[in-house]
């Protein structure tokens, strides 16, 4: 089959602008999550109408190179046209089921012949259902109630993982949102990342009530908050000596910096993970697996009751799979690894040649961009990260935009390579960012 491409390129009488102010009457905020409002750095939100390997287009007709690649699931680049062909001869098949069907059984397979710690996998529609699916399974497991979790990490939007930590230093929590409460917050238990100390003094004060410890061991949602692998083998010994679960939230970091994400490279063995973003090749989907005898407390086998009508949809199962094998065959992950290694060091020799105090640090094809630490050590936790961070992204986020590179807007969200990010795309969006950090950013 052959896969056509729209001719998109050309402007059209509408503007984001005016898409904007329309989206106002009908959405909270005119958007359907929040990052998407431009709230972090101001101004109307682009609208794109289209969208081709390494590049986005707007209404306006305007070419972007994009690093937000839908927020990491793109590992291929938009629309990749294996994928694509995959996707029109699905869409000629099925559009749902909500009954049995061989395609999420082909994935689950294919996942679970690889990922020796996913000994059985369940598919749900979101990376926030995959969390609040696993932290069931933990709850019924240990029989105890009390989830720990670290600031820093974001799991979703599921409301007992919705808070912050308290003024204690026992690792109470507080509502983070306004419609948790309080009786969520309580059941949850707050630790600083890379804190070996902190951790212990939380962990040891709740020791009998934690269920589990949930951490994203590639902290990517406050900016890319690499932790030492001791922090986290840490968590697997204590979790283990003292019966709790430890999940691994991979949701973006699985199958994104290794076929195995971040268990792999650690070779930490979680007791359940979740993962999302790359195994629906760019359509809804999350996953929670893991060790079979916590898997199989799961309805129907078990009395832990989870269901949904749109899990393992089939054009995201096939998707998903067709996506997989391309990253297995072609060896993507060991290209992106060499590709956004240059592009990172490209972008540190452009910001120290013109005086920019921009740091550049990345794990496999994630990235982030920030202002300098005073002593230039690596960001492991929230306290660390520049207080002037914030306020300095957003006029280097419009120009890079003016110049047409689209980088996710807040200072706090990570950037993606993927496969469509060719040298030559690469080495035109290194002068555009490198002068756009020039423009806006003061020197030292």
């Amino acid at each position: 089959m052959t896969v056509s491409t729209p001719n998109t390129t050309q402007p059209t009488n509408i503007t984001s602008e005016q898409l904007f102010e329309r989206s106002l009457k009908v959405a909270p905020g005119g958007v359907h999550s929040p990052v998407r409002a431009f709230k972090s750095v101001g101004g109307t939100p682009i609208f794109f109408k289209s969208a081709d390997g390494a590049r986005l287009t707007s209404v306006e007709g305007k070419s972007y190179i994009d690093f937000c690649q839908s927020f990491g699931p793109l590992i291929l680049g938009h629309r990749d046209p294996e994928v694509a062909e995959v996707v029109h001869e699905t869409v000629n098949l099925a559009w749902s089921f909500g009954a049995c069907e061989p395609y999420s059984l082909e994935l689950a397979e294919w996942i679970t012949a690889r990922i020796p710690w996913a000994e059985r996998l369940r598919f749900v529609s979101s990376g926030t259902e995959a969390v609040m699916s696993a932290l069931r399974v933990a709850r019924a497991a240990t029989g105890r109630n009390k989830i720990l979790k670290f600031e820093g990490c974001y799991h979703g939007h599921v409301d007992s993982l919705l808070v912050k930590a308290g003024s204690g230093l026992a690792g109470e929590a507080a509502s983070d949102s306004a419609g948790v409460s309080a009786a969520f917050a309580h059941e949850t238990l707050v630790a600083p990342l890379d804190d070996d100390e902190g951790f212990m003094r939380v962990f040891e004060a709740h020791k009998h009530e934690i269920a589990a410890v949930i951490v994203e061991p590639l902290p990517a949602n406050y900016g890319l908050l690499l932790q030492r692998r001791e922090f986290l083998e840490g968590l697997r010994k204590v979790t283990a000596a003292n019966g709790s679960l430890l999940i691994f939230d991979e949701v973006i970091s699985g199958f994104r910096v290794a076929l195995g994400g971040m268990a792999e490279l650690l070779g930490i063995r979680p007791d359940l993970v979740t993962y999302g973003k790359v195994i629906g090749g760019g359509f809804p989907v999350g996953a929670y697996g893991g060790r079979r005898d916590l898997l199989e407390l799961v309805a129907p086998l078990g009395p832990v009751y989870q269901a949904g009508t749109l899990s393992a949809n089939p054009v995201g199962m096939r998707a998903g799979l067709a996506t997989l094998k391309k990253v297995e065959r072609d060896q993507v992950f060991a290209k992106l690894e060499t590709r956004t290694a240059g592009f990172a060091e490209r972008l540190l020799n452009g910001f120290k040649r013109t005086g920019v105090p921009l740091d550049v640090v990345r794990q496999g094809s994630v990235f982030w961009l920030h202002q300098k630490t005073d002593d230039g050590g690596v960001i492991r936790r929230l306290s660390q990260i520049p207080k002037e961070h914030g306020a300095q992204f957003k006029a280097f986020f419009h120009a890079c935009s003016e110049s047409g590179v689209y980088l996710a807007p807040s200072g706090y969200e990570v950037g993606f390579l993927g496969y469509a990010h060719t040298d030559n795309i690469l080495d035109e969006a290194v002068e555009k960012i490198v002068a756009a950090a020039e423009k806006t950013h003061k020197t030292k």
